[in-house]
C-alpha cells in the first residue's frame, strides 16, 4: 500500500504540466490510436459505406467517452482536492462513490443507444449501407460502455492522486488488447466491423480490471459506499460531474453535426472527414490530455491556496499547447500524402485530407487552451464555465460557421469556418480563466487581511 501524496505543491509547474500531459496523452492517445487502428484496418476492405459507416457510429461511442470523461472528472477533482489538503478518508470516499457513479451513467446510456440507434443515426444524416454498419458497430459494443467507464474513471481517480504512471497503464491495456484481437476479429474470423466493436469491448473489460487492481492492490483506495456515503457524496459529485458532462459531450456533438454538415456530399467525402477525425486525437492527444493533466495540478495548489502556482499552472498549461500543436501540424504536414495512402482515400477525399494537414491542423493551439482553461474552471468551483465554452465552441463556433463555409467553399469552407469559430471561443476561454483565478485570489487575501486585521476598541 502507498499513501497519496501531493505532489504538485511544489517544483517546477512547466515540468509538473510536461510529465502529466505526457503520461496521461499516452494513455488517452492509446484509446484513440485504437480508434485510428480500427480505421486502418476496416479501410483494408476497401468499402467507403463501412468507412462511413464507423464514422457515424464513432459518434456515438464518443459520446460515451465524453461521459466517461465527465463523471471521473468530478471525482478526479475532489480526490485531488482532498489530497492537496491532507484529507486522504474523504478522497477515498469520493473516488469509491465516483467510480460507482460512472458505471451507473454508462449503463444507462448504453440501454438508450441500443433502443434508438436507427433513430439516432438516421438524424445524424446515416443512409443505406453506412447506416446498416454503423448499428452493427454500436450494438456489438455497447455491453462495453460500462466497463469503458470504469476504465478512464479508474485512470481520472490515480490521476487526482497523483499516480499518473498507473493511470496511464489501464488505458495502455485496452490498447494493447485491442491491437492484438482487431485484425484476428476482421480478417481471419470475417466480422468486419463487428469484429472491430468486438476487440475493443473485449480490451475495455480487461482495462477496467487494471484499473481496479491499480487502486485495490497498490493504494488499498477504494472502499465500499454505503448507501449513506452514496447520498451524501453524489451531491458533491454531480455538481462537478454534470457541467463536465455537458461539457464533454458537446465534442462529439460538434462531431456529429460536422458528419450531417458534410453527409450531403456522399460516402466518399464523409469517409475523409472519418479519417480526420480519428487521424486528430492521435496527433493532438497531447491536447486532448490537457485538462486532465492541468486539472490536479490546480486542484492541489487550489486545496493548498497557493494561488501563484494554480497561475503557473494556466501559462505553462496554454504555453505547452501552443508549442505541441505548432510541431504537430508541421509533421502532419510532412505526411499528408502518406495519410492518403495509408487509409486508400482518393479523389475530393483524399484532397480534402491533404487540406486539413496543410491549413487546419495549426488552429489547434487553441483547442488546446480551452482545454486549458476548462480544467481551471471544473477544479475551481466553477464547471458551469466549462459548459458554457464547451456549448458555445460547438454551437455558435460551429454550426453557423459551417453554414455559412460550405455555402462559400463546399468542404474545405466547412473547416477554415469552424476552425476560426473554435479559436475564438479557444481564446474566450482563456482569458475566463485567467480572471477567475485572479478573482478568487483577491478574494482569498482580502480574507486573510481581514481575519488579521486587529479588531476596533
Amino acid at each position: 500500500m502507498t499513501t497519496p501524496q501531493a505532489p504538485f505543491l511544489q517544483g517546477s509547474i512547466f515540468k509538473h504540466v510536461v510529465v502529466m500531459t505526457l503520461t496521461g496523452a499516452l494513455g488517452l492517445m492509446t484509446l484513440f490510436l485504437v480508434d485510428l487502428a480500427d480505421l486502418y484496418f476496416l479501410s483494408l476492405l476497401e468499402n467507403s459505406s463501412i468507412t462511413a459507416g464507423i464514422g457515424f457510429a464513432g459518434s456515438l461511442a464518443f459520446a460515451n467517452l465524453s461521459l466517461a470523461i465527465g463523471a471521473g472528472i468530478g471525482a478526479a477533482a475532489l480526490v485531488a482536492r482532498s489530497v492537496g489538503a491532507g484529507q486522504i478518508g474523504r478522497a477515498k470516499q469520493y473516488a469509491s462513490t465516483g467510480l460507482v457513479f460512472s458505471l451507473l451513467i454508462a449503463a444507462v446510456f448504453a440501454v438508450l443507444i441500443d433502443f434508438f440507434a436507427s433513430e439516432i443515426l438516421g438524424a445524424l444524416g446515416a443512409t443505406g449501407e453506412a447506416a446498416h454498419q454503423a448499428k452493427l458497430f454500436v450494438w456489438t459494443l455497447s455491453p462495453a460502455f460500462v466497463a469503458l467507464a470504469g476504465t478512464i474513471s479508474t485512470s481520472f481517480i490515480l490521476r487526482g492522486m497523483g499516480d499518473f504512471r498507473r493511470a496511464m497503464y489501464n488505458t495502455m491495456t485496452a490498447a494493447i488488447i485491442t491491437l492484438i484481437l482487431d485484425p484476428i476479429f476482421i480478417f481471419k474470423f470475417g466480422w468486419g466491423i463487428q469484429g472491430t466493436a468486438a476487440a475493443n469491448g473485449i480490451a475495455y473489460v480487461f482495462a477496467f480490471g487494471q484499473g481496479l487492481l491499480s487502486l485495490i492492490r497498490n493504494h488499498q483506495f477504494l472502499v465500499m459506499p454505503s448507501l449513506a456515503d452514496m447520498r451524501r457524496d453524489i451531491a458533491a459529485i454531480w455538481a462537478i460531474a454534470w457541467p463536465a458532462i455537458i461539457a464533454q459531450l458537446a465534442t462529439p456533438f460538434a462531431a456529429a453535426y460536422m458528419n450531417y454538415a458534410m453527409a450531403p456530399y456522399g460516402d466518399a467525402i464523409v469517409a475523409a472527414g472519418t479519417v480526420v477525425n480519428r487521424v486528430v486525437p492521435v496527433a493532438f492527444g497531447m491536447i486532448f490530455s490537457l485538462s486532465g493533466a492541468v486539472g490536479p495540478i490546480i486542484g492541489q495548489n487550489f486545496g493548498a491556496k497557493n494561488f501563484a502556482r494554480v497561475k503557473l499552472a494556466l501559462r505553462d498549461g496554454l504555453g505547452f499547447a501552443v508549442l505541441y500543436s505548432a510541431f504537430m501540424s508541421i509533421f502532419l504536414y510532412l505526411l499528408r500524402n502518406q495519410l492518403i495512402a495509408a487509409f486508400h482515400v482518393t479523389g475530393r477525399a483524399a484532397e480534402l485530407v491533404v487540406f486539413f494537414t496543410t491549413w487546419i491542423a495549426v488552429t489547434w493551439a487553441f483547442t488546446g487552451g480551452l482545454f486549458v482553461a476548462n480544467a481551471a474552471f471544473n477544479n475551481l468551483g466553477k464547471p458551469i464555465y466549462s459548459t458554457w465554452a464547451n456549448w458555445g465552441r460547438a454551437t455558435l463556433g460551429t454550426i453557423p460557421f459551417a453554414i455559412v463555409g460550405a455555402q462559400l467553399a463546399g468542404p474545405e469552407g466547412i473547416m477554415v469556418a469552424t476552425a476560426i469559430g473554435s479559436s475564438i471561443f479557444g481564446m474566450a476561454a482563456m482569458v475566463a480563466a485567467w480572471y477567475l483565478v485572479g478573482g478568487i485570489e483577491k478574494k482569498a487575501l482580502q480574507k486573510i487581511a481581514a481575519e488579521g486585521a486587529p479588531s476596533a476598541a
